[in-house]
């Protein structure tokens, strides 16, 4: 060994220190839930492995002045917000809003299930937090990882491994944390509640025509979300449009896998022991699970109230579909439902609710940014 090679040596042992240590450990912990729990492993792994590579001493993929990999990748897709808006072109392209448009009244509970974010945005900010870190915070409860990472990208940076992290576990843990506030609120009677679908016929110039329509009414009156949903819409109508299948598989497949990819590696390699641990941790992990039951609350709340004024024919159960965990909280739904009655068939109905909570997560992540970007003078 040379004098060089024991010198680098050297220097990298005395680099190491027990917070760096720990938040290897906490990158080994991400890896072990996503590939033995199989808790969201598409991102959770490359969260995790971009955590050890970012608390390894002297780590020169993280380092600017040796341009490194996750720095460059860095710049190129989270400073400009580039991979959260190509995930969601893949998305889009993944969505079908036809139960949403046969059954336009299920957008309210889409609306509904985003009052966890206000809610929680409150909290924050008499819990001490600034209101551009506690926008941040509160976008969790929109249970949609895109989406918060473009708005603790452009409000919080300092936060955006932390706040990546728990939003993403908070949507693997969807299955786990909804059926009991969803037993809880609702009776035994209510969740057995059979809803007929005879939907209303949805013409294809009407699908093709509401992301175009969408995409301009949101970026008129929510220029912030302009970016999201535009990205979202894009993918929808190459889907709708039938002419672009090219186009549309690579959507589905290649664009969001190599975006996700990366974007699980950057995030984790913001996830440094300086900006992760601290008290502030904890502190958002427990508002995160206030936020996604405060809007799983606010969703089935108002499912009873459709319940009682449609003279009990609307399940309650599919206001708890109005977060935006695209597919897997319409999904849940149905489960539920099934677990009370065999023959209950809920899932359309279910899914119109779960596409319109996606619309309100990207226009409740533009709200914010349109209300706190003065405030904060970003």
């Amino acid at each position: 060994m040379n004098g060089i090679d024991l010198n680098n040596l050297i220097a990298g042992l005395l680099a190491v220190t027990w917070q760096s240590v720990v938040m290897m450990i906490v990158g080994g912990v991400l890896i072990y839930l996503a590939i033995a729990k199989e808790y969201e492993p598409v991102l959770l792994l490359p969260i995790g492995i971009g955590c050890i590579i970012a608390n390894l001493p002297l780590s020169a993929m993280i380092n600017p002045a040796e341009n490194g990999m996750l720095y460059v990748l860095k710049k190129a897709g989270i400073d400009n917000e580039l991979f959260p808006l190509l995930i969601f072109i893949g998305v889009g392209a993944m969505m079908d809003f036809k139960p949403l448009l046969a059954q336009p009244i299920f957008a309210l509970m889409g609306a509904a299930g985003q009052f966890g974010i206000f809610g929680t945005l409150i909290l924050a900010i008499l819990l001490g937090f600034p209101m551009n870190e506690a926008a941040s915070i509160g976008i969790i409860g929109a249970i949609d990882g895109p989406t918060s990472i473009y708005v603790a990208g452009k409000l919080a940076p300092h936060m955006l491994g932390v706040i990546s992290v728990v939003a993403y576990s908070y949507m693997s843990l969807v299955p786990i944390i909804q059926p009991p506030i969803m037993r809880l609120l609702t009776t035994r009677e209510e969740r057995m509640t059979k809803m007929a679908y005879s939907p209303r016929p949805v013409s294809k110039l009407a699908l093709v025509l509401f992301p175009i329509i969408v995409t301009i009414a949101v970026g008129i009156l929510v220029p912030q979300a302009a970016p999201l949903i535009a990205s979202l819409m894009l993918g929808n109508l190459l889907k709708e449009s039938g002419v672009v299948e090219r186009l549309t598989r690579a959507s589905e497949n290649e664009i969001i896998n190599i975006s996700t990819l990366f974007l699980g590696l950057v995030v984790g390699s913001t996830m440094t022991a300086a900006s992760f641990l601290k008290l502030d941790t904890l502190k958002i992990l427990i508002l995160g699970l206030f936020a996604f039951g405060l809007d799983t609350t606010a969703g089935i709340m108002f499912g009873k109230l459709l319940y009682v004024l449609s003279g009990k024919k609307i399940n309650p159960l599919i206001g708890a579909a109005g977060i935006s965990a695209f597919p897997m909280a319409g999904r849940l739904v149905q489960k539920v439902a099934h677990e009370e009655d065999f023959s209950n068939f809920v899932l359309m109905h279910a899914m119109g609710a779960n596409t319109a909570g996606q619309l309100g997560s990207v226009i409740a992540g533009g709200v914010l940014l349109t209300l706190v970007i003065p405030l904060v003078g970003g």
